[in-house]
């Protein structure tokens, strides 16, 4: 995994541009925004920054083992050493390998890695993900951490995987939201990506959404649009939420650059779509699951997000056997 440094780009007041445009470009080869480019699985397009990563794992660590793991401490001399495999017990999509290392890595860096598979694999249950051998300590000390974030990654990776392929031979392609595990987004996303989804905005700085609240605070679509127009960097996109064909109407007067069809029926998504004309992208959203997602996306909407990839995930079901 490559480190492409700092992941954390502050842009204050959004009418202060100014000098900021070369880091907005170099944020923007960094993080997939809403309508760009499909990650391909296993493609690291979104990367985790080294730096980011281990204050990530130094934190669950420090919250997991504290002042020591004294189980371990008390069982074994320090001297120990073995090997040990994480296996699947469902088949699923792989994402997370490099964060799973890391994990034992920030404890023990010559703990040795094997047979590790790559990110966006799909694999079958029984199938072996990574075979770790040094301290014996070190690996039951930081097991659980590491399989906290793995388990997590790949269960939003395989549902992730599920949903491309129930759209296979339409347009549309899925997308992730904001409604990822506090501190976790950076690999909820990547975890999306790995799974074969497109990543939306990553965070209130990249992308502009206007939703209800907006739209009620600015005094209507048309207001909400020409004062994030006005005051927004000329890179930044202006997506509105819509409930109706009015509003349709109004968003596209306006000049948004997309819809978000928010909670619509499918016969209304599909006059949406007609009266848009591929004029902008279309985002359907809300209530969406691997029941109605295709019926969605044949209305003819680009883009149908789904908030339940991240933040109601089932961990994948693996198991850390040493031998």
């Amino acid at each position: 995994m490559k480190n492409t440094g700092s992941w954390k780009r502050r842009f204050g007041n959004l009418t202060r541009w100014g000098n900021r445009k070369r880091k907005r470009a170099e944020h923007e080869d960094r993080i997939a925004g809403a309508w760009r480019r499909r990650v391909n699985p296993g493609d690291a397009e979104i990367l985790v920054p080294k730096e980011k990563l281990r204050q990530l794992i130094r934190s669950a660590l420090d919250e997991d083992v504290g002042a020591g793991d004294v189980t371990t401490g008390a069982l074994l001399s320090g001297r120990e050493t073995g090997i040990a495999r994480a296996m699947a017990k469902t088949d699923l999509v792989v994402a997370g390998i490099d964060v799973f290392r890391e994990t034992f890595l920030f404890l023990n860096r010559e703990i040795r890695f094997a047979d590790c598979r790559e990110d966006g694999s799909e694999i079958r249950r029984g199938d072996i993900l990574a075979e770790l051998s040094g301290s014996l300590g070190d690996i039951l000390t930081a097991e659980r951490v590491a399989l906290n974030f793995l388990q997590r990654m790949c269960g939003i990776a395989t549902m992730t995987r599920q949903f491309v392929k129930a759209l296979a031979g339409t347009r549309a392609g899925i997308l992730d939201t904001r409604k990822t595990a506090p501190g976790l987004r950076i690999l909820d996303k990547y975890a999306v990506a790995a799974g074969g989804g497109l990543n939306h905005r990553f965070a209130l700085y990249d992308g502009v959404l206007i939703k209800d609240n907006h739209i009620t605070a600015a005094g209507g679509i048309g207001e909400a649009v020409k004062r994030a127009r006005r005051k927004i960097p000329h890179l930044l996109k202006i997506e509105v939420e819509v409930k109706n064909h009015g509003e349709v109407r109004e968003a596209l007067a306006a000049g948004a650059d997309a819809v978000m069809l928010d909670n619509m029926g499918l016969e209304a998504m599909r006059e949406a779509v007609l009266l848009i004309g591929g004029q902008i992208p279309v985002e359907a959203s809300g209530n969406v699951t691997l029941a109605n997602v295709r019926q969605i996306a044949e209305t003819g909407v680009d883009f149908i997000s789904v908030g339940a990839l991240t933040h109601s995930v089932t961990a994948a079901d693996i198991s850390l056997v040493v031998q």
